[in-house]
């Protein structure tokens, strides 16, 4: 059986080509981000797969949850936000709203040339740092960076920046790993 993000790869796709045709790419997206959190726990997928269920009524559920927590794409309120809910829970593919959401906004990203990199340093790291690291991934991916910022301890000193595919493992922690390898030799 294929995993969620297998699943939702297609799903994604044509949501985020109906979005992006009708210029509503924010507010699928923050439609998307209230269901992944609402089925993220995964308490309502195990309400949803109660046998004693039909589809009509986990239908009415799941739009009534998203019409009360202001999930304006996917309400009972919108026909192709509700489509896309029928087509799910029709498919047997609900539990992979979550995964669609991340790659809706995978896919937001890149259409907007946006990429976003995780720094995970040892320590605090200052604001002139952020702006440093911003503007060098700027100018070696050509694209604007949404910069998060980690803590780890167990880093010792040094960071790692993931941006998209690329791992930059600048840490004293890895530098020691490599040297112990080469010792062991």
């Amino acid at each position: 059986m294929a995993d969620n993000n297998t699943i939702a790869r297609p799903y994604a796709q044509a949501v985020f080509e109906l979005a992006d045709e009708a210029g509503d790419l924010a507010v699928w997206s923050e439609s998307l981000d209230v269901a992944r959190a609402l089925l993220a726990d995964g308490q309502v997928i195990a309400f949803l797969g109660d046998p004693a269920f039909s589809n009509k009524r986990r239908l009415e559920f799941l739009t009534g949850l998203f019409d009360k927590a202001k999930a304006t794409k996917i309400s009972g309120q919108h026909k192709q936000g509700t489509n896309l809910l029928k087509l799910l829970l029709e498919n047997g593919r609900i539990a992979a709203l979550p995964e669609i959401a991340t790659h809706f906004e995978v896919l937001k990203a890149n259409a907007q040339n946006i990429v976003d990199v995780s720094v995970t340093s040892a320590i605090p790291i200052s604001i002139k740092q952020r702006e440093t690291i911003s503007n060098a991934l700027r100018k070696r991916l050509g694209r604007e960076i949404n910069l998060e910022t980690k803590i780890d301890q167990n880093l010792i000193g040094g960071a790692v920046i993931k941006a998209g595919d690329v791992v930059i493992d600048g840490s004293l922690r890895s530098r020691l790993e490599s040297l112990a390898i080469a010792l062991t030799k």
